[in-house]
């Protein structure tokens, strides 16, 4: 009799069964067995590749997003086909080389280190760089692209394109600078008054043309 009472079903009350399983579940087994934020991301994200590939009212909405990032990639894309990236190339380039030298400064900065050396009498100095001054200040507003193997001939040619009634003045300069800068001529104080003057006047001038875009070639 005592075995038969063993065997007997155990017939809890609702709140005792309740109770139990509460207990039960609240065991760390199962509380590791439960998904995380990442399961269940990841799970949302299938799901939703699943129905963009499953018939159903829900396929135009769902597709919306996917619409509209490829349109986006389409214009970028369609953009840069048609009218490339000129402005951003010859922007990066305003802080390369000048002329063989590692020399990143901007306009101004080599504007002001002129007039420096000019007011301490050092003319060669002045000159050297108030002529770089003057091919980076055109660079910066990409009316002529300059890169480190460009000379400095080469680029009063060039920008006598953008400045016509400058051009034999411009020619002057780059003479003045190659003389200073490679032939060990000493400059003088006429030669920085006429590059400081043909800086000024051009920096205040709208040019004629900008450079094609095909002059990145000179890179």
């Amino acid at each position: 009799m005592p075995h038969l009472t063993a065997d007997v079903p155990v017939d809890p009350s609702a709140p005792e069964a309740r109770d139990w399983l509460i207990e039960e579940l609240s065991k760390p087994e199962y509380a590791a067995a439960q998904p995380n934020l990442f399961d269940r991301l990841s799970q949302q994200f299938f799901d939703w590749l699943g129905r963009l590939f499953q018939p159903g009212e829900s396929v135009p909405t769902d597709w919306v997003p996917v619409a509209i990032v490829a349109a986006v990639i389409l214009a970028i894309v369609v953009a840069l086909l048609v009218w490339g990236v000129p402005r951003l190339n010859r922007r990066s380039t305003a802080l390369s080389g000048l002329f063989g030298d590692d020399d990143t400064r901007s306009a101004d900065e080599l504007r002001e280190a002129s007039d420096r050396s000019a007011a301490a009498g050092d003319w060669t100095a002045a000159i050297r760089d108030r002529f770089r001054a003057i091919a980076r200040s055109l660079t910066e507003r990409t009316v002529v692209f300059v890169s480190p193997g460009t000379t400095a001939h080469d680029f009063a040619e060039r920008a006598a394109d953008a400045f016509p009634d400058a051009r034999l003045r411009l020619a002057d300069a780059a003479r003045m600078f190659d003389g200073v800068r490679y032939l060990g001529a000493e400059g003088t104080a006429e030669e920085y008054r006429h590059l400081a003057a043909l800086d000024d006047e051009l920096d205040a001038r709208t040019p004629a043309r900008l450079e094609a875009v095909s002059e990145e070639s000179h890179a």
